[in-house]
């Protein structure tokens, strides 16, 4: 037998019995006697890795070196190989394949722009009378349909507002970092194009020239789409994303390409780290940390972020934002960085529940070029009675936000969702890490992951998914199949509270492609606070979930909660933070507002 074959021999043998740890060995005995003979030998000369580097090129990637083999050989022991053995266990014991299908479903129809049946647009709200502030802090933290109305009877013009959402972004990203590129010459000409449609009569609804912005991992063309990325820094793609001819469509504007995390991995980025405005000693965490942040600071009006793994929940709750992420296909994600194509989900950033209704209402829909997108049928929240709706509580709920609905009539019961899969979060790392690798192979070939901003993130994740097997990868699916059948049958309420950032909630509800909105349900003092006192502070979130295409259920009671609450109304204290409040950004945040007009009057 050649060398090559023994090696494979090996490394497979590994794989499943961990053997640079000596765990005993079901293959046959000629090739345990061989491991036995050698130990000594691949101990003493460091050959365990060189055989493990020869067994790496029957899978064509012997580019590895020999640090990286021993780290991805320990994870697979440590990672991987455990999960293999769970999901065997749980949907490959009965052979056939007569069990717990693979939710990699194949779509024999030809006729990709083939629609469903599509839901009506919703019926908005009615707001008039609204009155411009005298204040452009005041202005900048009106919600979508109060800018709108200001808009459309021209007590402001789109122009205006650009100007000073601009302006704040340029005054506070020094501090906050969540702008990766000013559109500005985009926004100028959009704005004008609303200011004239307006002039001639045509108003295009609630966003007719709003500015926004988009996550960075979202292309527009003649703008750089740089994910974030050192490596794609200087990126530009010719390829106009379907989310922003949607938001281009209906009037909004947009006016800068927000940050992602590099590769859309955490709120790490090849100019920084972005910053969590409620307390700017720390960051924003999510890979959508610049349209949490720049949203939370009143910087844009609203903005659109991406989730695969928490990328929305997670800066939402840290940065104390309304945020949805959708039911999964219900926005269309051509022009978008894919990490996963039956995980990644597009959603809204905004300053109420109701601003998210708005968008979701404008960006929602089947994508022709997009295969996972559907025109989902959805009812309008507006007109949602919740007093039919029962909806649970976990036990680790906000209770006031129980209290609330309570109040206005929602029958709250006390709720548990039971399912059997222990490798759930699991599941998601493999989906997610093999996804990724696939999109990203000649990236790392290419050696370029050792240029990748947090080495201890994607780098270390996608060499370990090379020692994923495809049929463990399929188990994987097999498993997320039978766990989407449980949650459905123990979805016994029309909606449940949580707590959004609870790993095990955000891998599960991303599975099963449930919708959740994160809502702001009040503030407490910082840990460890500076003597002197501090008006930092640690934001209090809560999620209301929904079954898939049942986002407007999430909608109607977050805005029952939110009209007669006002946390969502809250503004971070990044222009006064408290006395003796020793954070070294503190004094760029006062030479900022020193050197700037103390006010943007109109």
């Amino acid at each position: 037998m050649s060398h090559q074959a023994w090696a494979l021999d090996i490394f497979l043998a590994f794989l499943s019995v961990q053997l640079m740890v000596g765990a005993q060995s079901p293959v046959q005995m000629g090739r345990e006697e061989f491991i036995s003979n050698n130990a000594t030998t691949c101990s003493d000369k460091g050959s365990d890795i060189d055989l493990l580097k020869d067994a790496l090129e029957f899978f064509d990637a012997d580019f590895f070196n020999d640090t990286e083999v021993k780290e991805m050989a320990e994870g697979a022991k440590e990672l991987n190989i455990p999960v293999f053995r769970v999901n065997r266990k749980l949907v490959a014991s009965v052979n056939g394949g007569l069990h717990n299908p693979s939710v990699l479903v194949f779509n024999a129809d030809w006729n990709v722009n083939t629609t469903t049946h599509q839901s009506g647009r919703f019926n908005y709200p009615s707001v008039s009378g609204v009155q411009r502030p005298d204040r452009t802090e005041d202005l900048a933290f009106l919600t979508i349909l109060e800018l709108g109305d200001l808009i459309r009877t021209k007590k402001v013009t789109s122009r205006e507002l650009t100007d000073i959402f601009l302006q704040r972004l340029k005054r506070y990203n020094h501090v906050l970092e969540v702008v990766i590129s000013y559109t500005e010459d985009l926004a100028y000409s959009q704005a004008k194009s609303a200011d004239d449609l307006l002039d001639q009569g045509v108003y295009l609804g609630p966003l007719h020239g709003i500015p926004y912005g988009l996550k960075d991992i979202i292309s527009v063309p003649q703008y750089k789409t740089t994910w974030g990325s050192t490596t794609f820094e200087n990126q530009v793609l010719d390829i106009e994303a379907w989310v922003y001819k949607k938001l281009r469509s209906a009037g909004a504007v947009l006016i800068a390409k927000l940050v992602s995390g590099s590769l859309a991995y955490d709120d790490i980025w090849f100019g920084g780290r972005t910053r969590n405005p409620w307390n700017i000693e720390e960051f924003s965490t999510g890979s959508s940390a610049g349209p949490a942040a720049s949203t939370s600071a009143g910087l844009v009006p609203f903005a659109i972020g991406s989730e695969t793994a928490g990328s929305i929940s997670y800066p939402a709750a840290r940065c104390g934002v309304t945020a949805l992420r959708p039911t999964f296909g219900a926005v269309g994600r051509t022009g978008v960085m894919s990490i996963s194509e039956s995980l990644d989900k597009l959603g809204p950033f905004c300053r109420a529940a109701t601003d998210c209704a708005i968008v979701l209402d404008v960006i929602r829909g089947k994508d022709p070029d997009d295969l996972s997108s559907r025109d989902l049928f959805l009812k309008d929240p507006f007109s949602i009675d919740i007093k039919k709706l029962t909806v649970g509580y976990l036990e680790d709920a906000e209770m006031e936000v129980v209290r609330v609905l309570a109040s206005k009539g929602v029958n709250m019961v006390p709720f548990k969702l039971n399912y059997t899969i222990e490798s759930v979060q699991a599941i998601l790392n493999f989906t997610m890490d093999v996804d990724m690798l696939s999109h990203f192979d000649e990236w790392q070939r290419a050696r370029l992951d050792h240029a990748y901003e947090a080495q201890d993130q994607w780098p270390v994740e996608l060499r370990r998914a090379r020692l994923i097997p495809a049929v463990d990868y399929l188990q994987a699916q097999r498993a997320r199949g039978k766990l989407i059948k449980e949650i459905s049958e123990s979805f016994i309420v029309d909606a449940f509270v949580g707590n959004a950032t609870d790993w095990e909630k955000v891998c599960m509800g991303n599975l099963v492609g449930m919708p959740v909105i994160v809502v702001p349900t009040g503030l407490k003092n910082i840990t460890n606070p500076p003597k002197g006192g501090t008006r930092r502070r640690t934001t209090i979130t809560t999620g209301i979930y929904a079954p898939p295409h049942h986002d407007h259920i999430a909608l109607a009671l977050a805005m029952a909660y939110q009209s007669v609450t006002n946390h969502h109304k809250q503004r971070p204290p990044i222009d006064d933070l408290g006395p003796n409040d020793p954070a070294e950004k503190h004094s760029m945040i006062k030479h900022l507002v020193d050197s700037t007009s103390t006010q943007l009057m109109q």
